[in-house]
């Protein structure tokens, strides 16, 4: 039997054995060492080893709570009273410790904004929450709330906005997958400077402007399907100075024809003055 499983006691038990404790005391026994043993029974029932991180469990309930859950997979399979590494989707470090190293709820069916209360999962590496219908932006301090990942899929979902530059202080990030949403405006310069970053996604959006130069070596299909997006491996984008040379030609058109209206207007105006002076 786990180790965990052993120490854990439940309020009964542990209210039995302290209630015990307390009349095998006689009147002379010193308050010091009951207020040992007191300290240990709340060092006990807030142990880790008896349902896990605090932190982890909260993170799991929150994150419950705020998602749309239609098929019910989560309402179902997560059920608090048991070890949370036995939760569909979820994975631990070591299940005696239940320390939540990677939260892979993919193809689930669920709806809502990016899951709430993810700071708390604060051993988290590896976030999948691809194929679902998750909507809205993501968190611009997704950094501070996921410090350590290591690989984020948003994959397949309908998020929208712009990809916030706070990914970049994702010091350990090794995979980005993020086609097949509705993101918009630039892939952020700061990704630059992402040195671990090995697979790289941001196919079927709606971005547009260079791509950095840092993210060139990834292949063409990982950009593909957001046509404003230019730059190698796409095709290059429009220079800058093509605009300012439409325009320098247009007004020399128009100048141009000014002058030959003008030319005209007044090669008239002396032709009329002639006939006028030989009448």
């Amino acid at each position: 039997m786990p180790s965990a499983v052993l120490l854990c006691l439940d309020q009964l038990t542990a209210a039995t054995i302290f209630l015990h404790f307390k009349r095998s005391f006689n009147f002379e026994c010193s308050f010091t060492a009951f207020s040992r043993f007191f300290l240990w029974f709340l060092l006990l029932r807030s142990s880790s080893f008896c349902s896990g991180s605090e932190l982890d469990v909260r993170c799991l309930k929150t994150l419950q709570r705020s998602v749309i859950d239609p098929r019910g997979v989560l309402e179902s399979s997560w059920n608090f009273s048991s070890f949370i590494c036995s939760f569909t989707g979820v994975e631990c470090w070591y299940p005696d410790e239940e320390r939540v190293l990677s939260l892979r709820l993919s193809n689930m069916g669920l709806e809502g904004q990016f899951p709430q209360g993810l700071e708390y999962c604060t051993s988290l590496v590896t976030l999948d929450l691809s194929c679902n219908n998750f909507s809205g932006s993501i968190p611009s301090d997704i950094a501070r709330q996921l410090p350590y990942l290591s690989s984020l899929d948003l994959s397949f979902n309908i998020f929208s906005g712009e990809i916030p530059p706070a990914i970049s202080n994702l010091a350990y990030l090794n995979d980005l997958y993020l086609p097949r949403n509705q993101l918009s405006g630039q892939i952020p310069g700061q990704f630059g400077v992402m040195a671990r970053l090995t697979s790289f996604d941001v196919a079927d959006n709606l971005l547009s402007g260079p791509i950095p130069l840092a993210l060139q070596k990834f292949p063409a299909s990982t950009f593909a399907g957001n046509p404003e997006l230019c730059d190698a491996p796409l095709d290059k984008c429009p220079r800058k100075t093509t605009k300012r040379r439409l325009i320098i030609h247009d007004e020399s058109v128009i100048g141009a024809a000014a002058g030959f209206v003008v030319g005209f207007v007044a090669a008239f105006n002396l032709g009329a003055i002639g006939t006028s002076a030989n009448i």
